[in-house]
This record gives structure tokens, sequence and C-alpha cells, in this order.
């Protein structure tokens, strides 16, 4: 399955305003899973290059693993295969101190390991 978008926190106004015409590219804010909190993550998304791509933030801390997968769970199926990568340390790039990222490859599935190298 493809990515979808939560129309419904797409940030529609100033510079990075978009609307339903742009796709799954925009950016939307959308408040966290617990309601007695005020937090809102940034999540910026696109799905160009062979790729689809979320990047989710928070103003003062990293997202947590359950928060990534209230996120995931938003923009894709429960049923697709998305990635955090750890990449080598010459290749790190980091624009935001407290962002992470997730990704999909369009052309096909990702490759894992067998189930019982996993559980």
């Amino acid at each position: 399955m493809a990515m979808h978008v939560p129309e419904k926190y797409r940030h529609r106004h100033g510079p990075m305003g978009s609307t339903e015409a742009n796709g799954n590219n925009g950016a939307f804010f959308v408040p966290h899973p617990n309601p007695a909190s005020s937090l809102f993550f940034k999540v910026v998304a696109s799905d160009s290059g062979g790729w689809e791509h979320v990047s989710v933030s928070l103003p003062k801390r990293c997202p947590t693993w359950e928060e990534m997968c209230f996120i995931k769970d938003l923009f894709w199926s429960d049923e697709d295969r998305v990635l955090q990568f750890h990449p080598p340390k010459r290749e790190y790039v980091n624009l935001h101190p407290y962002c992470l990222h997730l990704w999909r490859p369009t052309a096909g599935p990702v490759p894992v390991p067998p189930s019982w190298m996993v559980g």
C-alpha cells in the first residue's frame, strides 16, 4: 500500500503550507495521542525519488518509539513495513536536533531477516 497523509492535520499557510493538490507532500501539525499533552509533532512528508518519507520532530526532545509508531500508523497502514536508518557516521546529517525519520521504498519490498531471528 502507499503512504496516505492525514489531511485534517495538513499545514495550509505560510512557507510550509500545502493543499491536497500536493498529494503526500507537505507539512502536518499532529497533536500528541495523549489528550493530556499539549505537544504537537511537526511532520514533513514527501513521496519522490523512489521513497516515501516522513520526518517527525518535537520542540525539546526526540520522539519516543511509541510516538514514532503512532506517526507510522497515521501515514501508513498496519501492514506496511517502514524503516528508520542508522547510517555510517560520516553520512550523518542533522538539521534539527530532535528530528527522526521514517522511510519506505516505492520500488519494491524491503528485505527483512527471517522472523525467528527477530523475536
